[in-house]
């Protein structure tokens, strides 16, 4: 089995222009989520699907500078660029993961990975209900789905989205890894305001470099002892995802988070 950790990753942003090439520490926003996708067990390739266009070039350079793969397709058409990603190192698993994750633990993507194969399901996410703080999100499904995605996928959401075409999909069978819960889902780690930014920024402050590796589970903790942090981006929380009805079939134990520890 090999696999591809795919990261989409693009210059634009309405909310928060050149966002991922902002500062954390001694490294883009970008680095960071790429650095922590290499560290996943079992992952053949990392690689930053970024936008043809001429304003992309900064990301695609970036992602390169910083020692990883870069593969070019649709700006607007993202399922389009993923399924080229795809097809450029012919791995035969994909994993899903957004560039606004500077804190995505492959710990957990690791578990996720697990348990796509231990119950043959044909999607695994930790986001069906999502219950692991806003930040940890990874997706993983066999790339033969992601290329019959893309030929019949014909609404802009799910061009877009890249996979609601499979997350709705009945005839596919879905498993969760379950998050803990008990309010830690209502923690924001994903970059997409400045208030993000800021929290971020403020975390490496006070982690220094330590933050780069840093578990979930001790992320948690520092919030957990630091609800001054909490509160720096806690006004951007996204009700939506919490409400999502969209559950899978198969949903693990909850993972306790000291178990990433």
């Amino acid at each position: 089995m090999t696999l591809a950790i795919i990261v989409q990753a693009r210059l634009g942003s309405s909310r928060l222009p050149g966002k991922i090439l902002n500062p954390l520490g001694s490294k883009t926003a970008l680095a960071r989520v790429l650095d922590r996708c290499a560290r996943i067990a079992g992952a053949d390739h990392v690689i930053a699907a970024v936008p043809d266009t001429e304003a992309d070039n900064a990301v695609a350079d970036a992602a390169r500078a910083a020692g990883y793969a870069v593969s070019r397709g649709s700006e607007s058409d993202v399922l389009s660029r993923y399924a080229k990603a795809a097809r450029d190192c012919g791995a035969e698993y994909i994993m899903r993961v957004t560039s606004d994750c500077p804190f995505i633990d492959p710990q957990i993507c690791e578990r996720v990975i697990g348990l796509l194969h231990d119950t043959h399901a044909d999607y695994a996410s930790n986001t069906m209900p999502a219950l692991f703080p806003h930040g940890l999100d990874c997706e993983v499904f066999p790339a033969v789905l992601l290329y019959r995605a893309d030929r019949l996928a014909s609404e802009a959401g799910d061009r877009e989205h890249v996979t609601p075409w499979l997350r709705q999909n009945p005839h596919l069978h879905h498993a969760c890894l379950t998050g803990p819960g008990q309010g830690l889902e209502r923690l924001r780690w994903t970059l997409d305001y400045a208030e993000d930014l800021e929290f971020f920024q403020a975390v490496y402050e006070e982690l220094g470099e330590a933050a780069a590796t840093a578990s979930a589970a001790q992320l948690a903790a520092l919030c957990l002892r630091r609800p001054d942090l909490v509160a720096i981006n806690a006004g951007r929380l996204d009700t939506g995802r919490l409400d999502n009805p969209q559950l899978a079939e198969i949903t693990s134990a909850p993972f306790a988070l000291r178990e990433a520890a």
